[in-house]
């Protein structure tokens, strides 16, 4: 007898909080595949945000819902409906151009936020990442949400 297929697993859109996480930018995580060393967060970003320059050690996928947003080594601009593949180890500093700037990031492998001698300040990764989302929920008063970890 075979085996049973997999149900999918769907999650609302209300399902699971946004967090502040500084300056009134919010992230969601969505999943957390540790084995597969994927991470899928939602962003909602204030005009002004830049990230520190950084690598990823696997290939990152994004997709504009809504405002813009680049990356400042490059002239090219991302605003809503865009989608994104970066292969790993680019290099970039993501900037955003517009209030309200909403991106999904679907990443694998780590993020390494380099120094301005090219060099690891520090590691960002899913696991790390989920971490931060759960206190800051919890801390936000939404208690603690139900994250699809694989």
């Amino acid at each position: 007898m075979a085996a049973p297929r997999p149900l999918a697993i769907p999650l609302g859109a209300d399902e699971l909080p946004f967090v502040d996480y500084g300056g009134g930018n919010l992230m969601k995580v969505l999943l957390v595949d540790e084995a597969e060393s994927l991470w899928i967060v939602e962003n909602i970003f204030k005009a002004g945000f830049e990230t520190q320059t950084h690598r990823h050690t696997g290939p990152v996928f994004g997709y504009t819902v809504s405002g813009a947003w680049k990356y400042k080594e490059y002239d090219y601009v991302n605003r809503a409906g865009s989608f994104l593949y970066e292969p790993a180890n680019s290099v970039h500093t993501l900037e955003i151009l517009e209030d309200n700037t909403q991106v999904w990031f679907q990443m694998y492998g780590m993020n390494l936020n380099l120094r301005e001698d090219g060099s690891v300040e520090s590691v960002t990764d899913g696991a790390g990442t989920l971490g931060a989302y759960l206190h800051l929920a919890e801390k936000q008063g939404h208690g603690r949400p139900n994250v699809l970890v694989l």
